[in-house]
């Protein structure tokens, strides 16, 4: 069976980049670490899941819908000089690429990377399996039978799937983003509502099976603590779902990419 295996690209330069032990310039001066990381993580990737196809997808430097919808949205990421000395490399990444043979895109549309791998996943997890690179957790909710996510850390990778999901959070993947607007997520300064930690939304989400459904009924939960701060919050958590759902509307655009692959020759 075909395996397309899909690298989101600046999650794996920032995690490459702050794992190398020090900076590395060329005979030029110019930083190249992250270039260095980046390459050979990604041929171990290649190696631990033997696609038959590969793209690679990187965010691009634009508003999205998102950070109009939350000025919040992602504000406590300030790389500054180190992203300075991060970002300049991806020209080189780029130019490794090409060498290798494999596909990438900058994203160049007001959406975030993570909605047109949504879209792949979507497009082709019916029919093929799919490995998506990350450690963006927001990946979860598109776990299924087909679609797998994978924590590259060398010899500690991890591949999640549906059990992984259901034993660290109680869950079901397509349950996450309903999930995670409970909680919140400090990762991209989103923040859920007080008192209400894994434990707590597991038990929410179970019993009244989507946010939604939560907020609908909010008066039957039963620990007035729990109850009093999902009133609080209403709005606020309707607006991290539609922050954190991953969106799949970028199908049409994608979809022409069927060529996708690991060289000229597949």
């Amino acid at each position: 069976m075909e395996k397309l295996l899909i690298v989101d690209g600046h999650n794996l330069l920032w995690q490459m980049y702050c794992g190398m032990p020090s900076r590395i310039v060329n005979e030029d001066g110019k930083a190249i670490h992250g270039t260095m990381g980046f390459v050979g993580g990604l041929i171990k990737i290649i190696k631990m899941t033997e696609p038959t196809r590969i793209i690679i997808l990187f965010d691009g430097e634009h508003e999205n819908d998102r950070t109009e919808l939350s000025a919040d949205y992602k504000a406590n990421r300030d790389t500054g000089v180190i992203g300075n000395d991060l970002f300049v490399q991806l020209a080189d990444i780029y130019s490794a690429l090409d060498f290798m043979k494999i596909k990438y895109k900058e994203i160049t549309e007001l959406v975030e990377a993570d909605d047109v791998i949504s879209s792949y996943a979507h497009v082709y997890g019916k029919d093929i399996k799919i490995v998506i690179s990350s450690f963006d957790s927001d990946f979860f909710q598109l776990i299924d039978e087909n679609v797998s996510i994978l924590r590259y850390r060398g010899v500690n990778t991890v591949i999640c799937d549906i059990k992984y999901v259901q034993d660290k959070y109680g869950i079901l993947p397509k349950q996450y983003a309903d999930f995670k607007s409970l909680t919140g997520d400090n990762s991209d300064n989103i923040k859920g509502a007080e008192k209400v930690g894994i434990k707590t939304a597991a038990v929410l989400i179970n019993q009244f099976g989507s946010l939604q459904n939560v907020l609908t009924n909010v008066e039957k939960i039963k620990k007035p603590s729990i109850r009093d701060s999902i009133l609080r919050n209403i709005e606020r958590l309707r607006i991290n779902y539609k922050l954190i759902k991953l969106d799949a509307n970028y199908i049409s655009d994608y979809k022409k990419d069927s060529h996708l692959c690991v060289g000229d020759e597949k």
